[in-house]
């Protein structure tokens, strides 16, 4: 059997869940997820787990948040005049905004009323552990 090593292009299927279970992403249904090891396409902490795995082989591998999209951080969260988001948005809408240094981020609004917007700068998965079915199905090149 061929094993995955780092800088191998791989295909595989899998099926994301957060530690209580709830599925969140899946390839079920759809083309294999096709990335290069060891190249940060995807979290770094399932990148580390499928490098070693052989094709054909099945695992389920848990990723702790800071292997993933990081600690969950309250500083990311801010209060802003409500004048400064669209009038049509509602919680839980996503909005792209620039920081002063020109990056852009992506906020959720996280509460809103007539004088202000709260809007959150974390990933929605930061400060959360994942879990992953995988199946590496093969490797189309290096």
């Amino acid at each position: 059997m061929t094993e995955v090593k780092n800088g191998d292009i791989v295909r595989i299927h899998y099926t994301a869940k957060l530690a209580d279970g709830t599925e969140f992403d899946s390839s079920a249904g759809k083309e294999p997820l096709e990335f290069q090891v060891g190249e940060g396409q995807i979290i770094p902490g399932l990148d580390r787990r499928i490098d070693g795995m052989a094709v054909g082989e099945r695992s389920t591998v848990t990723v702790p948040a800071a292997e993933g999209y990081g600690p969950r951080d309250e500083a990311q969260v801010q209060t802003v005049p409500r004048a400064a988001v669209p009038e049509d948005v509602d919680v839980g809408a996503r909005l792209q905004a620039n920081t002063p240094d020109g990056r852009q981020v992506v906020l959720t609004v996280v509460h809103l009323d007539s004088e202000q917007a709260t809007v959150d700068a974390n990933h929605p998965l930061a400060g959360e552990d994942l879990l992953f079915e995988i199946e590496v199905l093969e490797v189309v090149g290096s």
